[in-house]
C-alpha cells in the first residue's frame, strides 16, 4: 500500500526536465521551484482558512453538541445523535451534491465562506464523536464534586470538565483539520469562483499529467498530514493513559 507513495518521494528528487520514470540523478530543483510558486502558497493560504475557521467553529459547537447528548435527555434524543453522525458515514460526493443544491435553492453565492459552512458539516462530526468518546469514560461524580464544594454550572465546566476534555477536542479538531485540508470533493462543489483551495489547485494542474513539482508538494502534504495526526494520536493516548 505504501509502495506508490515510497516511489513519489523518491521521484520528487529525480533531477529531470520533465515527469519521467527514468533517474536521472538526486536533486532538489522541484522543492525550489516549488517554493518559488505564488499560486500554489495563494491556495494554500486559502486552504489554512477555512480549516482553520471551520475547525475552530465546529471545535465550539461539537462539544457543546457532546455534552448536551451526553448530560441531558430529551425527545428524539437518539434519532438527533444518528442525523448528527450521518457526516462520518455519508459518502463526500453526497454531501458535496446536497451543499450545492441547498445554496443554489438559497441563492446563496458561492465563496470562500460556502466552503466552510461545508466542511463544518463533517469537522463538527468528527469533534463531536471524539468528544463523545472522552465523556463516556469520565467520572460523573467530578462535575458533582464540584457543584458540591460551591461552584456554580458555569464554574465547573470551566475549571473540571473542559481540562478533561482538552486532549479529546484537540486531537479531534486536529483530526477534522487535516480531513479539512485534504478535502477536494466538497470544496470543488462549494467554492466557486470565490475561492481556490489547495486541493483544486493541484487537482487541475495534473489532469493534464503529473508535474514534477507535484511530486514535492505530494511529499510535503504526506508528511505535514503525518505528523498532525500523530500529534492527535499522541494526546488521545495521553487522554486515556490519565483517565486510566
Amino acid at each position: 500500500m505504501y509502495i506508490p507513495i515510497l516511489v513519489l518521494a523518491i521521484y520528487s528528487f529525480n533531477d529531470s526536465q520533465r515527469y519521467t520514470s527514468v533517474w536521472r540523478g538526486f536533486s532538489l530543483r522541484w522543492y525550489q521551484v516549488l517554493l518559488q510558486d505564488s499560486r500554489i502558497f495563494n491556495a494554500l493560504q486559502d486552504t489554512l482558512f477555512i480549516a482553520c475557521v471551520a475547525v475552530g467553529i465546529s471545535a465550539v459547537l461539537g462539544t457543546l453538541m457532546a455534552l448536551g447528548l451526553a448530560k441531558y435527555s430529551f425527545w428524539g434524543k437518539s434519532l438527533y445523535r444518528g442525523v448528527s453522525y450521518l457526516p462520518l458515514i455519508i459518502p463526500d460526493i453526497a454531501i458535496a451534491v446536497a451543499t450545492l443544491v441547498f445554496l443554489a435553492s438559497m441563492a446563496v453565492p458561492l465563496s470562500i465562506w460556502t466552503v466552510i459552512a461545508a466542511h463544518m458539516v463533517f469537522c463538527l462530526a468528527y469533534i463531536a464523536v471524539v468528544v463523545s468518546s472522552r465523556l463516556s469514560g469520565l467520572d460523573p461524580n467530578l462535575e458533582e464534586a464540584a457543584l458540591d464544594l460551591g461552584a456554580n454550572p458555569v464554574q465547573a465546566l470551566i475549571k473540571v470538565l473542559l481540562p478533561e476534555l482538552m486532549p479529546a477536542i484537540v486531537s479531534g479538531c486536529l483530526l477534522a483539520f487535516v480531513l479539512s485540508v485534504d478535502d477536494l470533493l466538497i470544496s470543488s462543489f462549494t467554492a466557486g469562483s470565490g475561492a481556490n483551495p489547495l486541493p483544486i489547485e493541484i487537482f487541475s494542474r495534473i489532469r493534464t499529467g503529473v508535474k514534477p513539482e507535484m511530486n514535492a508538494l505530494s511529499v510535503l502534504l504526506i508528511m505535514g498530514s503525518g505528523l498532525i495526526a500523530a500529534l492527535a494520536e499522541y494526546l488521545r493516548y495521553k487522554g486515556a493513559q490519565r483517565q486510566g
